[in-house]
């Protein structure tokens, strides 16, 4: 495919790498000289420096009238020149067009995407809002992703001591739990991971990537914790931004009777977050000061989430907390490196908001003919796709054991007519069935082939 990317930041870098190395035709537009050597030095692209709004330099990336592009993302800072992109670039003939908006006004409806000609606007903080939201509501979970519009997740969660499971194999596990309503989809041991079978024996400190239904997830938690409170009474967010703001209004709407606090060290910040959001308390004040923090009750406090524009003070923010008995914690970070960094720190969890929107787009692009959602799970290399079976598929008919999927690929969940199930092997797969597809390393475009999915 020949691809157009606005914007070779973080977001933009992250799209461009992992396209060129599927074989793609990409060109970035980047403004600045400097990061747009460093983008052609370090990947396989042509690089157009200038400004990406501008029709000119648009068409000195192959984007003029009749072209043959198939897309272009706009994913830079500035919402005008994503939008102005695409507009330029739909009118031209690409054939589709994404737009980061970091705006949320632009995405509150789908509306202006609409009147623009943009297939898909996107804000990433609408998104990350909503994965620290299942974080902290599912305390034990390191990681959490919605499936099936919220009705169930993926969730991971470290075998602790006191578990019930340690000592047995999974078989054991579906037998002494019945109801338990989940499938394990992966398990991280030291370094390695692998896809458990039924003789798999689990361990104190096993990392296990579970898929359940919403409405489940806490008998799952007590499985792998039972120490772990349930409820959200009380959450601290530091920093006020697009990201707090919205988290803290999330909250407040979804938990009521919640103690929602934002502290942050902008006076103006803080009185128009006052004056914005009557039912949450605004602090005005440095998040680094133990004694504001200790005055606050941070060690009363369910969730502690530093998202201030500096990955590395949440990263020390999130610390500081956790040592002061902080209940859970989460650290929002924009560099790949830093995520793989606070692995090795007291932090509960980290949620990265480029990871979170390239993967979004990246769906988009790799596998344009499905309407489910991807989740990429970075961490350890997977893929998480909703598709539906085509009425007229080869594997219509067929037992889920007889497909012949390949090792590493998994039907996580089924949703046939409104019901969600969990798949057996002896599960008959009809057509127009959705099913959520997990798949480790490179193996998605193979299954959906072997599904009569055409991408």
């Amino acid at each position: 495919m020949k691809v157009v990317i606005v914007g070779a930041g973080n977001v933009g870098y992250s799209i461009a790498r992992s396209l060129s190395l599927e074989g793609h035709d990409i060109v970035v537009v980047e403004r600045d000289l400097e990061v747009g050597s460093k983008v052609e030095n370090e990947l396989d692209v042509s690089v157009v420096i200038g400004n990406g709004s501008r029709p000119p330099v648009l068409e000195q990336a192959g984007i003029k009238s009749g072209c043959d592009v198939d897309f272009l993302v706009a994913c830079t800072d500035r919402d005008e020149v994503n939008i102005m992109a695409c507009w330029v670039g739909k009118r031209c003939g690409v054939k589709r067009v994404i737009s980061r908006a970091r705006g949320m006004e632009y995405t509150d409806t789908p509306q202006w995407a609409t009147f623009l000609g943009i297939d898909v606007m996107n804000s990433p903080e609408r998104s990350v809002a909503r994965d620290i939201d299942d974080l902290l509501a599912v305390s034990a979970a390191v990681h959490a992703t919605e499936l099936f519009d919220g009705k169930a997740g993926s969730y991971a969660f470290r075998v602790g001591s006191d578990s019930p499971i340690v000592g047995m194999t999974l078989s054991e596990v579906g037998q002494e739990y019945p109801n338990l309503s989940a499938v394990m989809v992966y398990v991280e041991r030291g370094n390695k991971g692998f896809v458990p079978s039924g003789d798999w024996v689990a361990m104190e400190g096993d990392l296990c990537f579970m898929v359940s239904f919403k409405d489940r997830v806490f008998h799952l938690q007590e499985l792998f914790h039972p120490s772990s409170g349930k409820g959200l009474r009380r959450v601290m967010i530091v920093g006020g931004g697009k990201l707090g703001a919205h988290l803290a209004r999330r909250l407040v709407r979804r938990y009521p009777g919640i103690d929602v606090k934002i502290l942050d060290k902008n006076r103006e910040k803080c009185d128009k977050l006052a004056e914005e959001m009557p039912r949450v308390t605004v602090l005005f004040g440095d998040g680094t000061d133990e004694r504001l923090l200790l005055h606050e009750g941070i060690e009363d406090i369910d969730g502690f989430v530093a998202t201030t524009d500096s990955d590395e003070l949440n990263m020390i923010l999130t610390v500081l907390a956790d040592r002061m008995k902080a209940r859970k914690t989460v650290a929002v970070v924009h560099k790949e490196l830093y995520s793989r960094l606070a692995e090795d720190m007291p932090i509960d969890s980290v949620v990265n908001p480029n990871e979170s929107l390239a993967s979004l787009i990246l769906r988009h692009v790799r596998y344009p003919e499905t309407a489910g959602s991807l989740s990429l799970i970075d961490r350890i290399g997977a893929e998480m796709l909703e598709v539906t079976i085509p009425k007229d598929s080869p594997v219509v008919g067929k037992k889920l054991m007889d497909v012949g999927l390949p090792k590493g690929v998994l039907f996580a969940m089924v949703n046939r007519k409104g019901n969600i199930i969990l798949p057996r092997g002896d599960m008959v797969i009809k057509g127009e069935d959705t099913v959520s597809i997990f798949a480790t390393g490179d193996l998605l475009p193979r299954a959906l082939r072997i599904l009569g999915i055409q991408k």
